[in-house]
């Protein structure tokens, strides 16, 4: 009798394998398709200044993903298991430096991650429900102002949190109708984009001086870029294109409910991240065709005004504006909300399987390594929901993202180092998948990644210095739970 209980809760503790590799190409692109393709082209026009560099950093942002997710592959095939990335890192470097990356994961780079996202996603409800514009404050605690924008995003966090407690059916389901009808639109999107545009000589219009790189200011004075300069503005520029292609290493998270993990994750991550670079170059030359990319700050139309100086950078919604006409803003709003409602299923669904995967490590609060009877990790989800939650209502998170997408990038090269290390350590190691280009193509990755990652130190060293410090202390940290692990 003892013994079949004892199997009957082993079973219960065992996450189920019930994705299959529709459902994890859909987490990867559906986690990586945010906010950040409406909007961030604005910003990066007015750092290049030129069609051509625009669109190269698009594809150069492409390739870096797309080369990271091949090198992936190859821990994947190693690894198959839930906490993905924490559990590579670990591996080739040891606890201490795992347990970093997830302290970091944990403190700022996924719940903080969620909390944006559900702003933005709050940001566009608005636009039909005004009474949730930030303006709006409820009421205050002491000097700290409570907005109804702020609730509603923390609302939102919580339901999907519900929703993923309620079995990883429940957030698959989301996840997939979601990313599915988002990519549809945003194809229909270029597709009428690129066709209407195609009329106007707009598209060739912008590429006459494709390379005639500049930086404009807010004023709108212009400075020519060549040389280090020019390099420096592309290195400063891509933070945008990244932070928008970021997040599709979280399917490797919930590898202990993939079907076929050795296969179907690798693969996924290459088609997904292969899909979404595709679309990213694609919506960005139906702006082209749809918009000059110099404008004006004083122009009062969007045509003047540019894909530099969208209105509140929403350049999809000048872009569209010039189909559908004033309907454009409800339509984008739509889009984003779907977009956004979508992108943080699939953070809040993976994220909790790291911290489980922590917590059975001895790594993270002990509780968090419990399954619900619905066979997830329930405990995790709601202490992410918590934390993520509080970044809503207190607005760090805007600043917190500013520190730790840096931090993300040195991350994401310390892994694919570890693959070099693995190699060389583990050389009989199972792979079913070998990194394509190994060792050319990780070594590349790397090497680019240092280099802008010491743009970054250069051009914004303190939100550089803050990222690394708040990964920092997750060393004192980790030495300081020492002695209660052991225990």
């Amino acid at each position: 009798m003892s013994d079949s209980s004892n199997l009957l809760t082993e079973e219960k503790t065992e996450l189920k394998r019930s994705l299959g590799f529709i459902d994890a190409t859909l987490l990867v692109s559906g986690s990586m398709i945010g906010s950040g393709i409406f909007i961030v082209s604005a910003d990066m026009s007015r750092n290049v200044g030129s069609a051509g560099w625009l669109i190269l950093l698009w594809v150069l942002t492409g390739v870096i993903t797309v080369t990271a997710a091949l090198s992936y592959g190859e821990l994947a095939g190693m690894m198959p298991k839930a906490g993905g990335q924490f559990v590579y890192i670990q591996r080739a470097y040891g606890s201490l430096l795992g347990f970093v990356y997830g302290w970091t994961v944990f403190a700022v780079i996924q719940t903080g991650t969620i909390a944006a996202v559900a702003v933005a996603f709050t940001k566009f409800t608005a636009v039909f429900i005004p009474v949730l514009n930030p303006e709006n404050v409820l009421f205050s605690v002491g000097s700290f102002p409570i907005k109804a924008s702020a609730l509603f995003a923390s609302g939102s966090v919580v339901l999907l949190t519900w929703i993923n407690s309620q079995g990883i059916q429940s957030g698959k389901l989301i996840q997939n109708v979601f990313t599915s009808a988002k990519l549809l639109a945003l194809l229909g999107l270029i597709v009428v984009g690129i066709g209407v545009g195609s009329k106007t000589g707009t598209l060739s219009a912008n590429f006459q001086n494709a390379w005639a790189a500049t930086q404009t200011a807010a004023d709108g004075s212009v400075v020519s870029l060549g040389g280090m300069a020019l390099l420096l503005a592309l290195g400063v520029s891509m933070i945008g294109s990244l932070f928008s292609a970021d997040s599709w290493n979280n399917v490797t998270f919930i590898a202990g409910e993939i079907r076929n993990p050795r296969r179907n994750i690798p693969l996924s991550l290459f088609v997904g991240t292969l899909l979404v670079t595709t679309i990213y170059v694609l919506a960005n030359i139906a702006y082209l065709s749809l918009l000059p990319l110099q404008g004006s700050p004083t122009a009062t139309d969007v045509v003047g005004r540019g894909i530099q100086f969208a209105s509140y950078d929403r350049v999809a919604t000048a872009s569209v504006s010039l189909i559908f006409g004033d309907v454009a803003v409800a339509i984008m709003a739509v889009l984003i909300m779907v977009s956004t409602f979508g992108c943080n299923n699939g953070l809040i669904l993976s994220g909790a399987r790291l911290y489980y995967a922590m917590a059975k490590e001895g790594l993270f609060l002990k509780t968090a390594s419990r399954l619900n009877k619905n066979s997830v990790p329930g405990v995790a989800l709601w202490l992410q929901c918590a934390w993520a939650s509080m970044l809503c209502l207190s607005g760090t998170y805007g600043d917190l993202l500013d520190y730790c997408t840096f931090t993300s990038l040195v991350f994401y090269i310390i892994t694919i180092g570890g693959l070099f290390l693995l190699r060389r350590n583990e050389p009989n190691a199972e792979r079913p998948y070998k990194a394509f280009g190994y060792p050319l193509v990780p070594a590349l990755y790397i090497i680019a990644g240092v280099v802008i990652c010491l743009i970054l130190l250069k051009e914004k060293t303190f939100n550089t210095g803050m990222g690394l410090l708040i990964a920092g202390l997750g060393i004192p940290i980790y030495f300081m739970t020492s002695k209660g692990r052991k225990n």
